[in-house]
């Protein structure tokens, strides 16, 4: 047996380096590795810059500063699906710190996330882009990039996956998406509503909530509410109204379907299956004032439609606000308030309300919630207007005090619809005197001064209702409210001048007021439009001061006399208004009926709005010139060209039709003439030094092909001179050239 050789082992080739095992203390060390070309070096570095960010926001910042963002969009894109899952998670975390977010927004980082969510990818990779995109979802810009950028369908398709933490990040990215109205129409057209209902049974509670949320938002569209009937929707958010153990979704519930309520077929559907009756009796019982004020605010929006008021008064919901004007919750009982409020455009409701709501409506004008004090007095205006029954009850309520009150309230709603209930009560006598007694006139005078024009109306019209009396328009003298009420027929809001005249009108019934109102200027002006209307008013009033009148027949020659001379101050001044107001006529533009005529013939049958812009736009150059080359501008004549036409005419006006010859202003006025004729819609834009332009508003083609898409739509510069048809983007540096010399 030989002796054994021991066999000698073969050194390493001298080309290659041995390994090293580096152990790094630092994380700028770290981010430095994340350059390095080897795969494990850049997996292991995101692994553990992963567990350095985790540990709280000022580590983030840290490594933002180190300038390892930079190097993670890099690698988010690496081939190697190891380093790539690693550097997507990283980022993941960081993405929930603003800065980090802005830097992401400025490496556009959207479209390199968007492209790892395919359905190949890993679910890991799934959970942090989607987390990533919904921290960065939260700013307006990111979100119209995720849109354009085909972000939503790989998101709805994602609320199918198995991983709930996917489900959630991908739930919450389209929530913050569908906060922006043109991703309704994208999230209905990928079907969204089947997915989202199925997550309400999610066994995780912020799951189902991020659910209900997008389902409030996105359903605020009529389309879209008609697709969730289709798919049973509304039975699911009822069945979790009767769940107890989804009490912390009730709200939210509600919410979804106070949208649905706002259309009558949705609402007649739900009463038909006894949802409706369910609905009401749930919100009777329920003891969580958010659910009872979404439930008012709710029956508020359906309210605003006709026949829901009828299906609502159908199922009793007077019974169902007055309980609520009781919660202890200034919120609750504003939007009872309004509920009744709207609910009073039904007669037979408004009658019900007034029976037993009126009362407590009245208490609550004592509230020191002025908001509350606002939403009650506007529903007592609106249960006592054209109804003596309801103000008889008000009367007996002992409303007229609190009423009185409320015109000295701090928001001019209250004020506004404080002085319209105590003019609704004016309409009876006895009440009329009541409230003269209590000093209306001296409470009147302050409103009169607001700059709310609603407040100036409601008070005018008061003044008018009370002014019969002469103890009243005393009072309003002495307490000087003529001045305002004079000034106020100076007012550009046409309600308040006809109110104001109405007002004047009245108080001018005796000499002393009549005087004075001459002498504060209120005889020379006369707003020729309030004229005609006064009489039917008048006539509304006069009923109201039948007493007075018989009191006042021995001197009443005197007043007849003086209110025919007041009327024929008015005639007068009408008259000379009339003459100042008369315009001098222009001569007929037959050459310019001509254009409109061609234009109607051949631009009106084009089928989209940006053909017929560009065809008109290449009609009006043609008639004016044709095109002009940039450079030979300053030789294009049209000055002498215009003076020969005004000579021609020995006029300096000219029918834009002469010109043959024009710029940019005669271009865009002409644009604008034959636009408005043929129902284009545009403006016309004046500029400075002879320029002016036509600015259009159109609608590009849905992006990714998606139907039925309604995008925002985007402002153009006509070219009338340079290129005609030729549309310049807003803003750009083609339209500042155009629009500047």
């Amino acid at each position: 047996m030989g002796k054994k050789v021991k066999k000698e082992v073969e050194p390493p080739p001298k080309d290659v380096f041995d390994p090293l095992l580096v152990e790094s203390k630092t994380a700028a060390t770290v981010v430095l590795m994340l350059s390095s070309p080897e795969e494990e070096v850049l997996a292991k570095a995101c692994d553990a810059l992963y567990k350095f960010a985790s540990k709280g926001d000022e580590n983030k910042v840290t490594l933002l500063g180190l300038g390892a963002v930079e190097h993670l969009y890099k690698l988010i894109s690496h081939e190697d699906p190891t380093v790539r899952r690693n550097a997507i998670v990283v980022l993941g975390i960081m993405a929930s710190n603003h800065d980090v977010k802005k830097l992401l927004r400025e490496l556009d980082v959207t479209n390199s996330l968007i492209s790892q969510l395919a359905p190949e990818e890993d679910v890991v990779i799934h959970e942090f882009a989607t987390l990533c995109l919904a921290h960065m979802a939260v700013d307006y810009t990111t979100k119209i990039q995720i849109f354009e950028q085909g972000g939503l369908e790989p998101l709805v398709r994602l609320l199918g996956s198995p991983d709930p933490d996917v489900k959630k990040n991908s739930l919450e990215c389209i929530y913050l998406l569908v906060q922006d109205f043109q991703s309704h129409a994208a999230v209905r057209a990928l079907n969204v509503i089947p997915p989202l209902l199925e997550l309400l049974k999610s066994e995780y509670p912020v799951i189902q909530l991020l659910a209900l949320k997008t389902l409030e938002e996105i359903s605020k569209d009529g389309e879209t509410r008609i697709i969730l009937g289709e798919n049973k929707g509304l039975d699911c958010l009822l069945q979790i109204l009767e769940t107890n153990e989804f009490s912390d979704l009730h709200v939210e519930a509600l919410a979804v379907l106070g949208n649905c309520l706002e259309d009558a077929h949705t609402l007649q559907l739900i009463q038909q299956t006894g949802g409706l009756k369910k609905l009401l009796s749930f919100v009777g019982d329920s003891t969580v004032p958010d659910i009872q004020k979404n439930a008012a605010k709710a029956i508020t929006r359906a309210a605003y439609d006709s026949e829901n008021r009828k299906i609502l008064k159908e199922e009793e919901v007077e019974k169902c606000l007055i309980n609520l004007l009781e919660i202890n919750s200034d919120g609750v009982k504003i939007a009872a308030s309004e509920a009744i409020s709207a609910m009073c455009e039904n007669s037979a409701s408004k009658r019900a309300l007034g029976l037993q709501g009126i009362p407590q409506l009245v208490q609550l004008l004592s509230s020191d919630n002025e908001e509350v004090k606002e939403a009650a007095v506007t529903a007592l205006a609106n249960l006592t207007a054209a109804s003596p029954s309801n103000a008889r009850a008000a009367a007996e309520a002992e409303v007229i005090e609190p009423l009185v009150n409320t015109l000295n309230a701090q928001r001019d709603g209250a004020i506004a619809n404080a002085a319209a209930a105590l003019t609704n009560l004016a309409a009876q006598e006895p009440f009329r005197v009541n409230i003269q007694s209590r000093g209306i006139m001296h409470a009147l005078a302050e409103p009169l001064r607001s700059t709310n024009s609603q407040v100036q109306s409601k008070a005018a019209f008061a003044v008018a209702a009370f002014g019969c009396d002469a103890g009243a328009r005393m009072e309003l003298r002495n307490a000087g409210g003529l001045g305002p009420l004079v000034e106020l027929l100076h007012s550009k809001n046409k309600e308040v001048r006809r109110n104001a005249c109405l007002a004047v009108m009245v108080c001018a019934s005796d000499e002393l007021t009549a005087v004075e109102l001459c002498r504060l200027g209120s005889s020379m002006v006369s707003p020729t439009e309030e004229k005609q209307e006064l009489s039917g008013q008048w006539s509304s009033l006069s009923k109201s001061s039948t007493r007075e009148k018989g009191l006042r027949k021995g001197k009443g020659k005197k007043e007849d006399e003086k209110m025919k001379e007041v009327a024929q101050i008015i005639s007068k001044v009408q008259d000379e208004i009339n003459l100042e107001n008369s315009h001098w006529l222009p001569p007929p533009d037959f050459i310019l009926l001509d254009y409109i005529n061609d234009a109607s013939t051949t631009i009106l049958p084009l089928t989209t709005t940006r053909g017929q812009v560009v065809a008109l736009a290449q009609l009006v150059a043609d008639k004016m010139g044709g095109p002009i080359e940039r450079d030979k501008l300053h030789d294009f004549s049209w000055e002498l060209h215009v003076s020969e036409v005004e000579f021609e005419l020995k006029s300096n006006v000219v029918p834009i039709g002469k010109v043959k010859k024009g710029t940019f202003y005669h271009r865009a006025l002409l644009f604008k003439v034959i636009a408005d004729r043929i129902g284009i819609p545009c403006s016309l834009v004046r500029g400075e030094y002879n320029r002016a332009w036509n600015e259009v508003e159109l609608v590009d083609d849905s992006p990714q092909g998606i139907a039925g898409l309604l995008l925002p739509p985007k402002k153009y510069i006509v070219d009338l001179v340079f290129e005609p048809g030729f549309l310049i983007k807003q803003g750009s540096a083609e339209a500042d050239q155009y629009k500047h010399i």
